[in-house]
């Protein structure tokens, strides 16, 4: 196996290309700089790194499915030891694109890092390498509509089942698990990584070496996952309520109302006239004297000022103090006057300023 892979090896890098060795080599080295930086991931550098790095892995693996290094039909006993270690290619490759900065991509960063991370899971599950249990696949919007959880076609929603404490516990057991054999993979690491780093270490150093780094891997692939599927659903949820509120909007734009300017002033008039010719403008003593001259102006309940009242309360003496001396043309003023008033309403014969 070893001398075949060699062989191809040396075919497929040619002349031009780089050698199979060398793309892993350098981008693992690439993922531990942008690991072990202080800068943030946001930074231009980093994120040069980064795709720097994404760009050699993404190349070691096509040379590597080309080389057809890999079958379900051998077991791991059968793997050279030189080609442990690009086992690791889909983990790195998925850890590199989750620290990709691209607000308008993420959705699909995060779902093209689900399929490395999860490629690499069935690889170490083929070749067992590690007891686990594989991540359930997650549903699309159309299977969750089919099978009732989407309330949106009118059906009846199923509801959610109570959560099943027993489950979630187990669950928590098997995240502690991890967490603890990921910190005794990391010290085992640190105690053999400066032998293999030297190439002076046996070839069952290096062969352990590389089996203990994808341990530690898929236990961060596994929360990479559990993390990813959250993400993705609160992306999708933030991309139907954008589309809502922009539907929305686009609904609820009124026409403009046509503008109306009332000024205090004649100064204003003009000036307002001049600058806007057609806009209808006018001051209020004009649009008063205009309405009064129309007659649109009744006088009900509006107070009288006090010189009419002094001339109303003088005409009423006078003709009380005419009825008073028997003047006979004042009385016969009063008699008529008060049966004109039984046979007729108030203000049915005044027609003045009513339009």
């Amino acid at each position: 196996m070893a001398s075949a892979v060699v062989t191809s090896e040396s075919q497929a890098s040619g002349a031009d290309q780089p050698k199979l060795s060398d793309l892993i080599d350098n981008g693992w080295k690439l993922y531990e700089e942008v690991e072990s930086t202080n800068e943030p991931t946001s930074s231009l550098s980093i994120q040069v790194k980064i795709k720097r790095g994404v760009s050699k892995l993404e190349e070691a693996t096509r040379m590597v499915a080309q080389l057809d290094l890999f079958s379900r039909n051998e077991e791991l006993e059968e793997v050279a030891t030189a080609d442990l270690k690009y086992v690791l290619l889909p983990a790195l490759l998925g850890s590199l694109t989750m620290k990709e900065t691209n607000p308008s991509k993420r959705l699909e960063q995060v779902q093209k890092a689900r399929v490395y991370f999860l490629d690499f899971l069935k690889r170490c599950k083929e070749y067992n390498i590690m007891k686990f249990e594989l991540p359930k696949p997650t549903q699309s919007p159309e299977e969750n509509s089919e099978t009732g959880e989407d309330s949106s076609s009118g059906a009846a929603a199923v509801p959610p089942n109570p959560p099943d404490l027993v489950a979630m516990a187990v669950h928590r057991n098997a995240k502690i698990e991890r967490y603890n054999q990921k910190k005794e993979t990391e010290a085992k690491l640190s105690e053999i990584r400066v032998a293999v780093d030297s190439g002076q270490a046996e070839d069952e150093v290096v062969r352990d070496f590389y089996l203990l780094n994808a341990r530690r891997w898929v236990t961060i692939a596994l929360e990479e996952i559990e993390s990813i599927d959250q993400e993705v659903q609160i992306l999708k949820r933030m991309g139907s309520l954008k589309k809502d509120s922009a539907h929305s909007s686009r609904q609820q734009q009124r026409p403009p109302m046509k503008p109306f300017i009332l000024t205090k002033d004649a100064v204003q008039a003009r000036v307002f006239g001049a600058g806007y010719p057609s806009l209808p403008t006018m001051t209020v003593n004009d649009w008063y004297e205009q309405h009064r001259r129309q007659g649109s102006l009744p006088d009900q309940g509006i107070p009288k000022s006090a010189a009419d009242l002094d001339n109303e309360e003088r005409e009423e003496e006078e003709k009380e103090r005419q009825i008073g001396n028997d003047n006979e043309e004042a009385l016969q003023r009063a008699r008529d006057w008060d049966n004109w008033k039984d046979t007729h309403r108030r203000g049915c014969g005044n027609r003045k300023n009513m339009g």
